[in-house]
């Protein structure tokens, strides 16, 4: 009976050997399909690809307490867990290495990944790991890159584990030089695009740079994640975000109240209203939409907005900006017309075909970028540079902007560079008329301090400030950084005085006026 007894407890070992070496031949099997994927297949379809894949290593049996499968570019594992978990460590150079990639990484997960899920339904846990060596089946809208062509996945049984206290930390290592690029930690957000199955986002991640040849994500939750290379200009240091902030919060709200009570103002006095007024009153309009549109698209110190709201932020915020610097450049054309053409300046339905290019050019503009791909507005990583002990920290901050670099690149940097060199030219070009003017004229040491007004007032009212974005670069960075922020958050304000001024100066000049009539009229009365 002993030995019928062992036989039997032979053959159900066998048997169960047998099984799972089946299921694990059915699980490489699968992995080297998903290798054969022909490259033009719908981005959208791939996530069915992956989702197999997961149901296969939660579901596959396996003796012993982990799972090791791997193929040409994936590596599968998978590991029996149970509540008394006291934290993971997984690294690839205890594995096999895949030709091609020399590059390591690894894997922390702490104890309380387990806690939770043990809360509510105590069982045997099983964490299942996928190492990608190529980024085709994370395709985002973008065709981002990412460091190595590495996405390292991980997931815990059927749950979703996020907000975790102590974050996974995932590193990666690599031998390329990354000046000029930054680098973002992010993870694969599911349902985040209209084209492909998902999009990066940075959310729940943290990204520290330990040494010039390793990149450490902290996140709060499982998902698979990656390390995206931008190129980009030098991140902001973490100690300027908070004065930089300040300041462009406070500059914004002085200048929509400034905004608000010139054209409240200018509609008081609409009786004495001409077209240099009314296009001083839509560059007004502009520059409050912008501000407005700043503040309510998250500051840098805000998190964004998910999904279509940040697009409509981002789209707005753009619209604002280009109307604005095409009201500059209107003043600027108008301001040729008053000094260059004296005589003769009558054009038929003046103010409305100039309504027509500030308000339409910009929109047409930006229905024509939504329109070629949305996805160019949206959530806009900013890094932040934090100064530690072992190395240099990134922390990403987000504002609903221009994602697109080409975009930017153009219809914002472009844009701007021309508005600015239009309205430096008819700059330099009044003073050398002014200066033509008072050279004829005796009484020049009487003006000097009304010329000085003049020239500061226009060129607050062509914008021109603008002109220091140019100069991010190098020792003029900070100062630049400060001086742009100062002055261009602070547009409307500075607008609020030059029409103050120019308001003072028509009232001082009627009073003058008024008082040579009345001297004229008793004169002859005698």
């Amino acid at each position: 009976m002993d030995r019928w007894e062992a036989l039997l407890l032979c053959l159900c070992l066998v048997t169960s050997q047998s099984g799972a070496a089946e299921a694990t031949q059915e699980l490489r099997s699968w992995m080297e399909k998903m290798e054969m994927v022909p490259k033009g297949r719908i981005l959208s379809h791939l996530a069915q690809y992956i989702r197999q894949l997961e149901w296969r290593l939660l579901n596959t049996s396996f003796t012993g307490c982990n799972l090791t499968v791997q193929t040409r570019s994936i590596q599968s594992l998978a590991f029996k867990l149970g509540c008394d978990f006291s934290g993971l460590f997984l690294s690839s150079s205890t594995l096999e290495p895949i030709p091609g990639t020399p590059a390591r990484h690894a894997m922390q997960f702490p104890a309380e990944l387990t806690r939770g899920t043990c809360q509510t339904n105590p069982r045997e846990l099983r964490l299942i790991c996928v190492y990608f060596s190529t980024s085709f089946f994370f395709q985002d809208d973008a065709n981002s890159s990412l460091l190595n062509n590495y996405v390292l996945g991980a997931q815990l049984g059927h749950s979703h584990v996020n907000n975790l206290r102590e974050p996974i930390n995932i590193s990666f290592w690599h031998n390329q030089s990354l000046d000029g690029y930054t680098v973002t930690c992010v993870f694969w957000k599911e349902g985040a695009s209209k084209l492909s199955w998902g999009a990066w986002s940075p959310e729940g991640c943290r990204t520290e740079q330990p040494s010039p040849a390793q990149v450490l994500c902290r996140c709060s939750h499982l998902s698979y994640f990656a390390v995206l290379m931008q190129l980009s200009q030098a991140p902001i240091p973490a100690e300027l975000l908070t004065p930089l902030t300040y300041i462009s919060l406070v500059g914004c709200s002085i200048s929509i109240v400034a905004s608000l009570l010139t054209i409240l103002l200018h509609f008081h006095a609409r009786k004495q209203s001409n077209s240099i007024t009314c296009i001083h009153v839509h560059l007004h309009t502009s520059v409050l939409l912008l501000n407005v549109a700043f503040l309510l698209s998250p500051l840098p110190a805000m998190p964004s907005l998910p999904g279509p709201e940040c697009t409509v932020l981002a789209a707005t915020l753009h619209y604002a900006l280009l109307s604005c610097l095409t009201w500059m450049a209107i003043e600027g054309f108008n301001l040729y017309l008053l000094l260059g053409r004296v005589y003769n300046i009558y054009i038929h339905r003046y103010v409305l075909k100039l309504c027509m290019l500030g308000w339409g050019f910009p929109a047409l503009l930006v229905l024509t970028v939504i329109a070629v791909k949305s996805s160019v507005y949206g959530p806009h990583v900013i890094p932040v540079s934090v100064s530690q002990e072992n190395g240099m920290s990134f922390q990403n901050v987000s504002i609903c902007w221009v994602r697109s670099p080409a975009v930017r690149s153009f219809l914002v940097v472009g844009y701007c560079g021309l508005t600015s060199l239009f309205n430096l030219v008819v700059l330099a070009w009044t003073l050398q008329v002014l200066r033509r003017l008072r050279a004829q004229e005796q009484a020049q040491g009487a003006r000097a301090c009304r010329d000085t007004v003049t020239v500061l007032g226009l060129t607050v009212l062509l914008g021109t400030t603008w002109a220091l974005a140019f100069f991010s670069f190098g020792v003029f960075l900070l100062p630049q950084l400060f001086l742009f922020t100062i002055f261009n958050s602070l547009y409307g304000f500075f607008l609020f005085l030059w029409f103050c001024s120019q308001r003072c100066r028509a009232k001082a000049e009627a009073k003058t006026a008024a008082e040579k009539e009345a001297f004229s009229s008793s004169h002859m009365m005698q």
